[in-house]
Formats: C-alpha cells, structure tokens, sequence
C-alpha cells in the first residue's frame, strides 16, 4: 500500500481499499510472483491478473504451501507433476512463448520445472 500511495492518491483512489483490492484479486497465487493489469476509470479500479509466469503455474499445479527458498541450503524436491499437466501449462503460454510450435513450450516448461526442482511424472 505505502508503494501505491503516491500515484494513487492525486486520482482520488483510498490507497487502502486499494490494496485491499488486490490482495483480494490475488489470493489464488499468493507466496508467488504474477503480474496484475490495474485499470483505473471513473474513481474505480480494476484488477485483472495477467496470464502468470511458467514457474508460477508449475508451483501453484504442485499444490504445495509457499516457501522460502532462502532459508535452506539443501532443499527436497518440490513435488511431481503429470505430462498432461504440463502441455496443459504449455497450451496456456503458447501465445507468450518464443517457440513456434506446442511441442517447442512444451520443452520450455519442461526446463522451467527442472529449475522449479520438480519431477515429471517421477
């Protein structure tokens, strides 16, 4: 809310509710990095999650609880996640993809749940 404030107070906007907006419109991926599209029109704000990053979709697949990766040097495994859910991920990000074809993000999202630690279908 204290990042918010100054650009939205000149619009008229309570920085609180604000905030309270998105906390409420992101509650679905919270511990995670998304990018949200704010729009602002008469006094009302609009608050729509743009399609997330892979990693994101591949951890909040997993089901698993948010966890610093920071705090332990050695860490397990996050979980294993199926081939079908993975070219469903893939389907998802074709458009943002740089790969012409499905096959191509499918590799993509394979390297991304290497790097997330993640096993597909073990």
């Amino acid at each position: 809310m204290s990042v918010l404030a100054p650009m939205i107070r000149p619009l008229g906007l309570s920085p609180k509710k604000f905030g309270d907006d998105i906390s409420k419109a992101t509650s679905d991926w919270k511990g995670l990095r998304i990018i949200e599209k704010l729009t602002i029109q008469n006094r009302l704000a609009k608050i729509k999650v743009a399609v997330p990053s892979a990693s994101a979709l591949i951890i909040k697949t997993l089901k698993e609880p948010p966890r610093a990766m920071e705090t332990k040097k050695k860490i397990n495994k996050w979980g294993n996640i199926t081939f079908d859910e993975i070219v469903s991920i893939a389907g998802q990000l074709q458009d943002q993809s740089l790969a012409r074809e499905l096959p191509g993000t499918i590799k993509e999202i394979l390297g991304t749940a290497q790097s997330v630690d993640c096993y597909v279908d073990d």
